[in-house]
């Protein structure tokens, strides 16, 4: 499965390191690609081992905000 979150409060590669890592410690995740510009975040998971509320409290649990 693909889906894309909105992070805000990323502004730098310390920001995009540290959404990229919680992601990808997820047991599920695949990959996950940052875009510092769009503030957009490309997920590739397997959704019967991770689920998208997951992957929120993973990146909000780094400081940032997930917008729907």
């Amino acid at each position: 499965m693909q889906t894309t979150l909105n992070v805000q409060g990323m502004t730098c590669e310390h920001c995009e390191s540290a959404v990229k890592g919680a992601l990808e410690n997820l047991q599920g995740v695949q990959s996950a690609e940052v875009h510092l510009d769009t503030g957009k975040v490309d997920v590739t998971y397997d959704d019967a081992a991770v689920s998208i509320a997951a992957m929120h409290e993973a990146i909000e649990d780094q400081g940032y905000d997930v917008v729907a």
